[in-house]
């Protein structure tokens, strides 16, 4: 199982909300070759993390089911992933900008990677209430092939990120 990271505050080059831009990220992650879109969390709202003044982000995680026999290349996945941001107007500035369309590796199965980027699983995934509530929604029993927790237990030791389900 492939696990994404989808997440917006800004909207989309054509105007639209960043939910819909998000929606239209997913329904884009189903048309990768040898993957199919298997699940998706609830969709949250949750303040920047570092605070900093900008707009709340829409957050939410898919899970991507691969087909049998097909070894998924994370430099691959992370190329197409900022080929959909970039088609959904996303502008690369400075790091943690606002941004149109955030799509993360957050894990490729139990896939450990130190380097080369993608480093997997997602460095700061379990730092953050924004990937870990959606993603104890979609894929309850997994575990961080590194810390051997599950979302929700991560989550449980977060305090002070405002998130909500939308």
């Amino acid at each position: 199982m492939v696990l994404i990271g989808v997440g917006a505050n800004l909207p989309g080059r054509d105007g639209k909300p960043p939910l819909e831009t998000c929606r239209q990220a997913v329904a884009m992650l189903d048309l990768f070759p040898g993957m199919r879109l298997a699940g998706l969390s609830r969709w949250f709202l949750s303040a920047p993390v570092p605070p900093s003044g900008q707009p709340p982000y829409v957050n939410a995680v898919a899970s991507l089911l691969v087909d049998p026999g097909m070894t998924v290349d994370p430099a691959m996945l992370l190329a197409r992933l900022m080929d959909v941001e970039a088609a959904c107007g996303r502008e690369r500035s400075t790091p943690n900008a606002a941004r149109t369309l955030d799509l993360d590796i957050i894990g490729i199965g139990d896939l450990v990677r130190a380097a080369p980027d993608p480093i997997l699983p997602h460095p700061r995934a379990h730092l953050r209430a924004f990937v870990l509530a959606p993603l104890a929604d979609v894929a309850p029993d997994w575990i961080h092939p590194v810390l051997g927790r599950t979302a929700a237990a991560l989550l449980a030791d977060l305090e002070g990120q405002e998130i909500r389900p939308l």
